[in-house]
């Protein structure tokens, strides 16, 4: 049955270790009947009515479990199988929060098996991991360390529940960054070609380089197929190249790296695209406000675009001009700009609408 074009914009849309204490130190593990998950203490999981908080450390083969606040400990293949299993037991025990850490492609099937049993999961960035694992004074590292630091986290920090990206999004991300790594290689193949003075060695780079340009048409290829397949990503993808300065390339990084557009607000998507002012204040005294982190692929492209914009849009053209005449340095209006771009998208998308040239 055919959706309408705003209903197809929101469709786009593993154990065995030692306790560790906080401060790193091994201690006594109180309950050795705890070791390797067994079946009767999931029972009791189930029967307690105890609010549980599950950390899961993902590697390539397995995955290690963590349970707060009985402190048992668990792990599994990162297979189908394993995911079976794990899915079955965890459900037992109906855990408030699971929490783990995005890990390149190895936490996918786990991140959609958990969604698919209707359990509550979310995803985050190691880096918060390892910033909340060190406030607790722990230094030591390893797999079962990090699915109980993960643990806690869950129970004390309780992050937002996301769901994960669509069968979709996730080929979109790999294409863009697959598309991404070929025009840097090709890049650096020019400055080697531009440097090389020897003939036979100058020919391999030409050959070279005309195969990576065969290969970044077959990936825009392959991306404008997926696009089109995709009824909410094809309006998605017309809504951003309307806007100035967004050309397709952005569209798709966009589409790739900010699945988030038409879901936040005005400053949550630009602390995401790492365009927000961030504050570094102290007492009395007040720093310059800067911006950082974010998503570094969005951030470039929207350089691009906003000195595109601000040389051919006549009211962002104007906008920019009005900053730098208040006495804003060139890097500042141009991100005021970017940050603007970015909210742009985002409006547009959450209202299902083209941008519209106003008169200036």
């Amino acid at each position: 049955m055919a959706i309408g074009p705003r209903a197809a914009v929101r469709a786009a849309t593993p154990l065995v270790a030692s306790t560790v204490d906080e401060l790193g130190g091994a201690v006594t593990d109180p309950c050795p009947e705890q070791m390797n998950g067994s079946e009767p203490r999931m029972q009791d999981l189930e029967s307690t009515g105890t609010s549980y908080y599950i950390g899961i450390d993902v590697s390539k083969t397995r995955l290690d479990i963590h349970i707060e606040p009985t402190g048992e400990r668990l792990d599994v293949d990162n297979s189908k199988q394993g995911l079976r299993q794990l899915v079955h037991r965890l459900a037992k025990a109906v855990p408030k929060l699971i929490v783990f850490e995005a890990t390149g492609k190895y936490h996918r099937h786990l991140h959609r098996a958990l969604a698919d049993a209707g359990l509550a999961c979310a995803m985050i960035n190691p880096r918060q991991a390892r910033h909340f694992a060190k406030a607790l004074g722990q230094l030591a590292k390893t797999d079962a360390i990090d699915a109980r630091m993960l643990a806690l986290y869950a129970r004390h920090i309780a992050p937002q529940i996301n769901a994960p990206a669509s069968q979709a999004i996730e080929q979109l991300k790999e294409l863009v960054s697959a598309r991404r790594a070929a025009v840097a290689e090709r890049t650096a193949l020019s400055n080697r070609i531009s440097e090389t003075a020897n003939r036979q060695l100058q020919q391999l780079l030409r050959s070279r380089h005309r195969q990576i340009n065969r290969e970044i048409d077959k990936i825009k290829h392959w991306i404008n197929a997926l696009i089109k397949a995709d009824e909410g990503l094809t309006r998605r993808y017309q809504i951003i190249i309307s806007m100035p300065g967004m050309g397709p390339v952005n569209a798709m990084t966009c589409l790739a790296e900010m699945s988030e557009l038409g879901c936040c607000t005005a400053k949550q998507i630009a602390a995401l695209a790492g365009v927000a002012p961030m504050a570094r204040e102290s007492g009395k005294w007040a720093g310059k406000r800067c911006i950082k982190g974010g998503r570094k692929a969005v951030r470039n492209g929207l350089h691009m675009a906003a000195l595109s914009a601000a040389r051919t849009d006549p009211n962002i053209k104007a906008f920019y001009k009005r900053l730098t005449m208040k006495g804003k340095l060139h890097k500042v209006a141009l991100t005021a700009v970017m940050r603007k771009l970015i909210i742009l998208a985002n409006t547009l998308i959450r209202e299902n609408r083209e941008w519209q040239p106003i008169a200036p």
